[in-house]
């Protein structure tokens, strides 16, 4: 059977995250959420007081990072991994939020882990999202898919996500924050969040978690049946 790549683009909180790993785990796929390795690159800025200004110092401190996906059994989820040590709750926090846009703008810091993503996908089977995956990392996916949702339906997931782990944050906060962030990713210079023009659009404020997962993978058991067919012309 022939493998296909999945990229899954969207905003902030649009619930991107959870539909791709789903679909990754009903395609018995690898699962890779490229937020996380910004997520986890913003944390190693913020713990080491990395200047965004200094291009020498960002340079020495991408040499010094290494980001890695582990399962974890009990929860039965991916956990991010900085320099040997999981960091998936940190990353999840308000203070990491607030700065991610800000680092995931520097041209060095999109450079490197898009190189990274590219090797990841290589030998393709791999469901990936991000901001940039059908756009900057991989072009030339057979299934792309950009995902939004009504603001204020992204602003309540994101607090009863941080709610639930034990983090509250007023519902304002929240907004503000994700506003910043949708300007700051499709204003910037690198990579915006752009939907790619091959792209499946997918509004899910109303949808169930069952139906946009059930549609996906629809969408993309087309493409895999697509990509065999014209494997078996290529050997007629």
């Amino acid at each position: 059977m022939p493998k296909i790549i999945v990229a899954i683009d969207g905003y902030s909180s649009c619930g991107k995250s959870t539909t791709a790993k789903l679909v990754a785990g009903q395609l018995n796929y690898p699962y890779i959420d490229t937020g996380a390795m910004y997520r986890a690159v913003t944390l190693y800025f913020l713990q080491n007081h990395i200047s965004l200004t200094n291009p020498r110092e960002i340079e020495n401190a991408l040499d010094n990072i290494h980001i890695s996906f582990r399962r974890h059994p009990e929860l039965g989820r991916n956990d991010t991994y900085l320099n040997g040590l999981n960091v998936e709750d940190e990353i999840r926090k308000m203070y990491v939020s607030e700065r991610v846009s800000d680092v995931s703008a520097v041209a060095a810091v999109r450079h490197a882990l898009v190189a990274q993503q590219q090797r990841m996908g290589k030998a393709k089977g791999i469901v990936m999202d991000g901001r940039d995956i059908g756009t900057v990392v991989f072009p030339q996916a057979e299934l792309k898919i950009f995902m939004n949702a009504d603001p204020l339906i992204r602003a309540q997931r994101r607090q009863l996500e941080l709610l639930q782990k034990g983090e509250m944050v007023g519902f304002q906060e929240i907004v503000d924050n994700l506003k910043n962030r949708d300007y700051i990713d499709t204003h910037r210079a690198e990579s915006p969040l752009r939907q790619a023009s091959d792209a499946v659009y997918i509004d899910n404020s109303l949808m169930t978690l069952d139906e946009q997962v059930e549609l996906v993978v629809r969408l993309a058991d087309e493409q895999i049946g697509l990509s065999l067919r014209k494997r078996e012309m290529r050997h007629d």
